[in-house]
């Protein structure tokens, strides 16, 4: 079992997955069925909804796919061969993979796989326990009125979720205080002020998950805030990167390989001779994009 054989299963797993994420088979794609509209309350007309069928959904499937298989190729030598840029994702998968075919790698390996088989079955075993004293969807562990029954309905308790005391092990402390300011600021202090403006903001005879009424302050600031935050970011990124090939081109006499990585070694000359070959020709890239944009 080598590292290429390990290396094609992980990237099946990567495809398949990205498939079903992108796909929006977890989101938005059977949200859009007539049955889910009537669940929301709002009218909706028939170029408001889209009924699930195997033929459009696998032709959507396709698109989704190729599109990045199309917009990647003439980007690939120039941020990987060129200009040599190191992706988060991919390099801690193939440090991961180089890892497990070292005898150190496959040590530590199997002391990871054993710790995680303990915190599985412990977490596994605490979810079962928690299933017995669980009969709605406000019951039991998970709905339990830690601090009081006022600050339950204002959404302060502990759930009791293995899963969250995990990731709130991994993440730094910055976000967890992120968190939890922002939890207080939102639970605790928007949505009770922007509630006591029932009549006034929005008719108080809407229902609670209207999003024309409370709801529609929770789902949309959300948004606003994610959406403001990640357009900032793209922004202030491809402005830097731009900015920065811009000066690569304009000071290099040579080649960007060239200036670089003046000598390469043999094995390099290889993955690059190998990551090269076989790969679409851009004419034929460029057209499949184009056609796919239409």
């Amino acid at each position: 079992f080598t590292r290429q054989e390990n290396t094609v299963i992980q990237t099946c797993v990567v495809a398949a997955s990205g498939i079903a994420f992108s796909g929006g088979f977890g989101s938005y794609l059977f949200a859009m069925s007539p049955t889910v509209a009537k669940q929301s309350g709002a009218a909706s007309g028939i170029m408001d909804v889209k009924i699930p069928g195997l033929g459009w959904m696998i032709a959507f499937l396709f698109v989704v796919s190729f599109l990045g298989i199309f917009s990647v190729v003439p980007l690939r030598k120039i941020m990987i061969v060129d200009f040599r840029l190191t992706y988060p994702s991919g390099t801690a998968t193939a440090t991961l993979i180089n890892s497990f075919h070292t005898t150190e790698g496959a040590k530590l390996a199997k002391k990871q796989v054993q710790a995680l088989g303990k915190f599985f079955s412990f977490s596994f075993l605490w979810g079962f326990f928690q299933w017995f004293f669980t009969s709605g969807d406000d019951c039991g562990f998970s709905s339990f009125p830690t601090l009081g029954l006022e600050a339950y309905k204002r959404k302060f308790y502990f759930d009791f979720s293995a899963t969250y005391v995990g990731v709130g092990m991994i993440c730094p402390y910055i976000i967890n205080i992120s968190l939890l300011i922002g939890g207080i600021l939102s639970w605790g202090v928007m949505w009770p002020l922007i509630e006591d403006k029932k009549g006034d903001w929005y008719p108080s005879d809407l229902k609670q998950s209207s999003l024309h009424g409370l709801q529609g302050y929770k789902v949309f600031i959300a948004i606003a805030m994610i959406l403001g935050d990640g357009l900032y970011n793209f922004v202030k990124v491809l402005g830097r990167t731009l900015y920065g090939l811009y000066n690569q081109f304009k000071h290099s006499s040579v080649a960007p390989s060239q200036d670089l990585s003046p000598t390469l070694s043999f094995d390099d000359k290889r993955r690059t001779e190998m990551f090269l070959k076989d790969q679409i020709p851009s004419w034929f890239a460029i057209s499949g994009y184009v056609i796919i944009a239409i």
